[in-house]
């Protein structure tokens, strides 16, 4: 038999490790283990009943084929009217593509922006998902360290130092996964400004736009320039809606970018399931009302999960301010991040990602979601205590 040949591209491929680890957590489960979930961001809540009941009705009324490549009018028309993406600025149509989740926006506009062997700049640590689309696609991946002294923002003077003339796009996540920190909204706007200054492009990731627990109003550097020129907004239904199964992502950018990536939707999907985008319109339209709700438990479920975490000896995390991550140090208790994560699930039935799955600064760090209920958040973190203490005698042990 011949030997199977693959791309060199192929190779580079990383995939999203985090599902990696549910993979192997829903095994163990199948033999029996009862496993606590921190390690993917999948909200536990149901789908809005509003949207669920939309799905039903489109289905009956026969909503089963192709829409066009771009998206349903009807979507396309409400993500411009409603306000609840761009709060700020109304986008015109041709600036709205409907694409299958927010995900595939990321390799979309790297492919139709970048050659290989140009920069995009990117978070570190960050959505892994980044990284691996750069790495695919031959660009290379400029890093900005997010420390933990700055609250994880990624800041303007930090980007700046990393342009050069190969710079293509630089990539922003607030909220941002994995840390949960919130760019200040001086920050956000010297970024639009700088991007638009050099022309350079500025992919916001705006997926957990909504899950913001400050008292500041959420600021997109696409006010700047109400995505006309440079600024791309990536977001979508999964976070916000509860809806990850679903596969319902929104992108909006400058048109001509936007027609590109419509023929690139049309030439690996076709287009988005036509039933799904009626429930779309209904999330946008009828829920809100769930969102608010969704979000003030999931910042019940960040200051218990912050508590425990910092009552913990040899952790300490600082307070996230939206999405729905903590990611705690775990520096002090002389153990890898990657070492720390296997441990745990294997002895102690907790799933959580470590930080370097999601850059190299990301070591000495965990990220736990708190996407799940408090009962079992109380019952992952007695589990985590007891096996940190035990731990800690370990290695004082010196076993």
């Amino acid at each position: 038999m011949q030997e199977q040949r693959l791309s060199m591209a192929s190779a580079r491929l990383m995939g999203q490790p985090m599902f990696q680890i549910l993979s192997k957590i829903k095994e163990m489960e199948r033999q029996g283990h009862d496993v606590i979930h921190f390690e993917i961001g999948d909200p536990d809540f149901d789908t809005p009943e509003c949207v669920v009941k939309a799905v039903k009705q489109a289905l009956d009324e026969g909503w089963t084929h192709y829409s066009p490549s771009a998206g349903d009018y009807d979507l396309r028309q409400a993500v411009c009217n409603s306000r609840f993406f761009t709060p700020k600025f109304t986008p015109e149509l041709e600036q709205v593509v409907i694409a299958p989740g927010a995900n595939p926006l990321i390799y979309y506009a790297v492919r139709c922006l970048a050659e290989p062997g140009e920069e995009i700049i990117i978070p570190d640590p960050s959505f892994s998902t980044y990284q691996s689309v750069l790495n695919f696609a031959g660009v290379n991946a400029v890093r900005v360290e997010l420390r933990e002294e700055n609250g994880f923002q990624m800041l303007a003077r930090d980007i700046e130092s990393k342009i050069t003339d190969k710079t293509r796009m630089i990539i922003i996540n607030s909220p941002h996964n994995p840390t949960g920190a919130v760019i200040a909204s001086d920050e956000l706007r010297a970024i639009g400004q700088m991007c638009l200054d050099r022309g350079i492009y500025l992919y916001c990731d705006e997926i957990y736009s909504y899950l913001n627990y400050t008292d500041e109003t959420f600021f997109s550097p696409s006010e700047l320039d109400q995505c006309k020129e440079r600024t791309i907004i990536a977001t979508g239904f999964s976070k916000t809606f509860a809806m990850t199964g679903w596969r319902l992502g929104v992108g909006i950018g400058p048109a001509a970018l936007m027609e590109k990536i419509a023929l690139l939707i049309e030439t690996t999907n076709s287009c988005v399931s036509s039933f799904i985008q009626r429930a779309g319109i209904s999330a946008i339209e009828e829920g809100l009302k769930d969102v608010i709700r969704m979000r003030d438990i999931y910042k019940e479920r960040r200051n218990y999960l912050v508590q425990r975490l910092n009552a913990i000896e040899g952790i300490h995390c600082i307070e996230p301010k939206g999405a729905f991550y903590v990611f705690p140090s775990i520096k002090e208790l002389g153990i890898g991040g990657l070492e720390f994560s296997e441990r745990l699930l294997e002895e102690a039935y907790v799933g959580v990602c470590p930080g370097v799955y999601f850059g190299n600064y990301g070591e000495g760090y965990i990220r736990l979601c708190y996407a799940t209920s408090l009962d079992k958040i109380k019952t992952g973190m007695d589990r985590m205590e007891r096996f940190v203490n035990d731990l800690r005698s370990e290695r004082q042990e010196g076993r």
